[in-house]
């Protein structure tokens, strides 16, 4: 039953995938990979412990790539202190590709229970 959101979380578009959707899971997983490398490559920051509010808002956002978000950390991608111009839009870039992320994994949830057609 949780099988598309749980899946469509860890792994971009996998939700779709699953339910046989695969044009909606293609444009997904490629437009959130492409958002998620571009922040990485413009030094974006991948939050990893939240000291203020806003920080637990982008650690939030960030949670929401699922296997992208361990494995930036785990290889160390992402700058720990934003230090170009070019990074704060590549941090924000990096967020909301989490938050479609979410959005992507409800849509597949909801397509599997019937709530949308």
């Amino acid at each position: 039953m949780y099988l598309p959101l749980i899946a469509g979380w860890l792994v971009p578009g996998a939700g779709h995938f699953l339910l046989g959707k695969w044009g909606r899971g293609a444009l997904l997983s490629v437009s959130i990979l492409s958002m998620f490398s571009l922040g990485i490559a413009m030094q974006g920051r991948l939050y990893g412990g939240a000291h203020d509010i806003l920080d637990m808002l982008g650690l939030a956002g960030d949670l929401g790539n699922g296997i992208l978000y361990f494995v930036g950390r785990i290889a160390g991608w992402g700058a720990d202190q934003v230090q170009v111009t070019t990074a704060d839009y590549g941090t924000r870039f990096i967020v909301v590709a989490g938050l479609l992320n979410v959005i992507s994994a409800v849509d597949a949830h909801n397509l599997r229970t019937g709530r949308k057609a």
